[in-house]
């Protein structure tokens, strides 16, 4: 999930429109409701996040240390004013990064994604057995041909090589692929997608790779 922290409405809601449109789940705040959340979310929520964008913010109330206290997620500034000065300011509070606007949407989640990724010192796929899963958006590739998945059912797998090794909950999964706050999705909708996964999976590995505990949840075999 993408949380996006602006005053003005319209921005968040022009963000998690365009975020929605890629498959990534996201949320909007302005910054006095955000700072109220980040302090007091459960850590499973804050797990959920992928990354911070902070826009336009009333008296510069955001502090990036607060919200790395927290959580490693990364926390990117979104400017409108192109100046030298105005950059240096925002990497000295301890943003991550500070991308000018307009930007495509893409090109931020390409940035969150290098972000993490020299966070975790680690490459852009993840490799298990005969399957490569890419963090980028591109369908996963299993010995070397690509299989093309609908957005939501990529995300999962992506959330799970992610996750290698450990198991996830169906709460994690449903807060990561579709946000915290959507309350218009029932959480059960994760196992209609894991199951058509599976299947798929199964078509071309010849097993299933995704393990699956009642109440623990689901872990890819490594």
């Amino acid at each position: 999930m993408i949380v996006i922290v602006d005053e003005r409405e319209l921005v968040t809601d022009g963000y998690c429109s365009m975020f929605d449109r890629e498959g990534v789940a996201s949320a909007g705040f302005a910054s006095r409701e955000f700072d109220d959340w980040v302090s007091t979310a459960a850590d499973e929520d804050l797990k959920s996040v992928r990354a911070f964008l902070i826009g336009d913010c009333a008296d510069e109330t955001i502090s990036p240390r607060q919200i790395r206290g927290r959580t490693g997620a990364p926390v990117i500034a979104l400017s409108d004013h192109h100046s030298l000065e105005k950059t240096l300011q925002l990497f000295e509070a301890g943003v991550d990064d500070v991308i000018r606007k307009p930007v495509h949407i893409r090109e931020i989640l390409a940035r969150i994604t290098a972000i993490r990724r020299r966070a975790a010192e680690d490459t852009n796929f993840t490799q298990i057995g005969a399957m490569r899963i890419f963090m980028d958006g591109r369908d996963p590739e299993i010995n070397g041909e690509p299989l093309p998945l609908p957005r939501r059912e990529r995300r999962i797998l992506e959330y799970l090589a992610s996750n290698s090794g450990r198991r996830v909950t169906k709460t994690q999964v449903f807060n990561a692929i579709y946000g915290i706050f959507d309350d218009e999705v029932e959480e059960n909708v994760i196992e209609s997608h894991i199951s058509k996964l599976r299947r798929k999976l199964r078509e071309k590995l010849g097993h299933d790779p995704i393990d699956s505990k009642r109440f623990l949840g689901y872990r890819l075999i490594v």
